[in-house]
């Protein structure tokens, strides 16, 4: 059956049985409403939501999180980590099967996880990893070279798919294996049918390793590019949830609609901060006080409060708000035009500039919105501002991990902590060619460098802080980002589901417990 006639299939159900789900033949299907279009499904070697969201019901991965931030057993039963924090060894169920019915073994494991290392744009979540000893089928030691604070939380879901060794590990480049697009996990779901742009269909694993797992049958993303058609689908039964959305506007709306529920939670370790890249690179740019003069130009507060309609929340630096780590008395940039013109003229551009800013399609109020209100603003500063628009993500992405751009919004994760989700941003060794949510910014400082690379090994919490505070300081003057709001992210779902996953990946976990209710 083809992906249209399952979408139809699924829509008419659904419209017709609303209020009564159950209606649906065994565990029934999930459909899912995403404006993000992946490139491919591995999420081993690619970041973001479009990848994450199936990638993590196609591939199991070490551990899991719950909603307290407490790591679960997963293809791993156990572990434990040696006294001085540089040994973990991992103790792997035993009865795990990839969907080729091949066994999940410790060489799997270890295949996957240096294969992460290696071509993953989040360079130090690995980074410490030496080595891993595989003395039995069911046993994985991750060898470091120093303490990795935050180790466990990147052997979960929308980090670490593990991937069978004997189909990724033929020796073609892991970024472009076919397999990425076609891939064989050992995850509750596995792919039926994927066509880029349109739609992912995923049964159920019959042979799931966790009994009585999975409860739905089938799990359908949907993609629809066109925010008020995406709606639609929610209001009128077509679509059954809709993951990470910011929208004011969306929000709103769907909160109106009674077989809906809406909620926040699920967040938790995302971190989504909405920013303005600057790719420190380019001529116009390289002058720290151009970027200065950018900051102090934008009105941080009427992004938040107009534009957003009150639901985003102010965001000063590179660790988001609500984190322990992040340093309230870095410099915020409160709007003071005479001092933006004034750093343009010591800057050699009194009389102005011209500069182009790109922005993620889709995700219209945080991103095209404010490319638009930049336009208007930096004009008062002599900068004339081109918005260029792309026709749908892949191209977006070319051009910035290309380092093909000026100026772009831009959204980024912290991914619960800033040695898996800000080093990479920062990191002089981390500037990628290609590489979308690297250091597209081309960015370099040495200080940085060292103080990130301390922090990525410290133990003790209180120097720990001490250090990314420092790290902030240097970058809120360097400036190669100037940082907006966080995401208001919210997830909309048919109130007849259960066990929708709330923990702090969110969608980005498997929904393997997820189910219609009687």
């Amino acid at each position: 059956m083809t992906v249209f006639a399952r979408l139809m299939g699924a829509a008419a159900i659904a419209v017709g049985t609303l209020a009564t789900p159950m209606a649906f033949a065994d565990g029934g299907t999930l459909v899912i409403a995403s404006s993000q279009v992946p490139r491919h499904l591995n999420g081993a070697v690619q970041s973001g939501i479009a990848t994450a969201v199936p990638s993590t019901q196609i591939f199991a991965s070490p551990l899991r999180y719950d909603e307290n931030w407490e790591p679960q057993p997963y293809l791993a039963k156990s572990w434990e980590t040696s006294a001085d924090g540089k040994t973990v060894t991992l103790h792997l169920v035993d009865n795990a099967t990839f969907h080729d019915g091949a066994p999940v073994t410790s060489e799997d494991v270890a295949f996957s996880i240096m294969t992460t290392k290696e071509n993953h744009p989040f360079k130090s979540m690995f980074a410490p990893i030496e080595a891993i000893e595989t003395p039995d089928a069911h046993t994985a030691i991750i060898k470091l070279s120093q303490p990795h604070p935050a180790l466990l939380l990147a052997l979960s879901p929308a980090l670490a798919p593990v991937m069978p060794k004997h189909i990724f590990g033929d020796g073609q480049d892991a970024k472009s294996h076919p397999a990425n697009s076609a891939p064989i996990g050992s995850g509750p779901f596995m792919l039926e049918e994927f066509t880029p742009g349109e739609a992912i269909v995923l049964k159920k694993n019959p042979n799931f390793f966790i009994e009585g797992r999975p409860k739905l049958d089938e799990i359908i993303v949907r993609i629809i590019k066109d925010p008020s058609a995406l709606l639609i689908a929610m209001e009128n039964g077509e679509a059954d949830m809709y993951p990470f959305m910011a929208g004011s506007q969306e929000i709103k709306r769907l909160e109106k609609v009674d077989a809906l529920t809406i909620t926040a939670d699920g967040y938790a370790a995302v971190g989504p901060i909405n920013w303005l890249a600057f790719n420190t690179a380019s001529p116009k740019l390289s002058d720290v006080r151009v970027r200065q003069a950018i900051a102090y130009a934008v009105d941080r507060n009427f992004i938040t409060k107009a534009l957003h309609r009150g639901v985003s929340a102010p965001q000063r630096g590179p660790i988001i708000e609500g984190s322990p780590y992040f340093d309230a008395s870095i410099p915020a940039y409160d709007v003071d035009l005479e001092k933006a013109q004034a750093l343009m003229a010591d800057a050699g551009f009194a009389d102005g500039m011209e500069l182009t800013i790109d922005y993620i399609p889709g995700p219209k109020e945080q991103q095209q919105s404010i490319a638009e209100y930049m336009k208007s603003q930096l004009k008062k500063i002599g900068i004339d501002i081109t918005v260029r628009a792309a026709p749908d993500f892949p191209t977006w992405a070319g051009r910035v991990g290309g380092h093909d751009f000026e100026l772009s919004m831009d959204i980024v994760f912290n991914w619960g902590d800033p040695v898996i989700g800000v080093h990479r941003t920062y990191l002089s060794d981390n500037i990628k060619q290609g590489v979308i949510w690297s250091n597209t910014q081309q960015y370099s400082n040495a200080k940085v460098d060292a103080l990130l690379n301390s922090a990525a090994v410290e133990q003790d919490d209180t120097k720990r802080k001490a250090l990314y505070a420092e790290f902030q300081q240097i970058v809120a003057t360097d400036l190669p980002v100037y940082w907006i709001n966080a995401l208001p992210y919210h997830t909309a779902y048919n109130a007849k589901l259960k066990n929708v996953p709330t923990g702090i990946w969110g969608s980005m976990h498997p929904m393997d417990m997820v189910e219609w209710s009687d």
